[in-house]
């Protein structure tokens, strides 16, 4: 079972605040952990909206939205993607995961990735297990 850990945007991060030594440490050693375990398959920090877009569809047309974007509490700043072996396992991982502000207010969200057997079967699901998309 494949998990997303996302680590919500503070105002720091959205301005483009680099972590300081000791939390960039914390999550090292963190993640070697997650690698030691045979967990990890990836894991980023993003940068802020300001150097990003969205694309926004009406009336199935898209259009280009330049960011910054002004919600933080809804923006994302870096995620890790873990394979483990139960719903439990994902919760014990994130329960160790570092304060992404120490000392503030912060938060990760944690969210479980659909995986091709969750959909019915279909000439577009063989086409992405080609891909090996999933």
């Amino acid at each position: 079972m494949r998990f997303m850990i996302l680590v919500k945007a503070s105002a720091a991060s959205e301005a483009g605040v680099m972590p300081e030594e000791g939390l960039i440490a914390e999550m090292a050693a963190y993640h070697e952990q997650l690698a030691q375990a045979g967990v990890l398959l990836d894991a980023n920090g993003l940068h802020p909206t300001s150097r990003g877009w969205r694309v926004r569809y009406a009336g199935g047309r898209p259009s280009l939205v330049d960011g910054p974007f002004a919600e933080t509490k809804e923006l994302v700043a870096g995620y890790t993607l873990i394979d483990v072996p139960s719903r439990e396992a994902a919760l014990e991982w994130a329960r160790r995961f570092p304060a992404p502000q120490p000392g503030g207010a912060g938060e990760i969200e944690v969210r479980q990735l659909f995986e091709l057997e969750d959909f019915g079967p279909g000439e577009a699901v063989e086409r992405f297990r080609a891909l090996g998309a999933a």
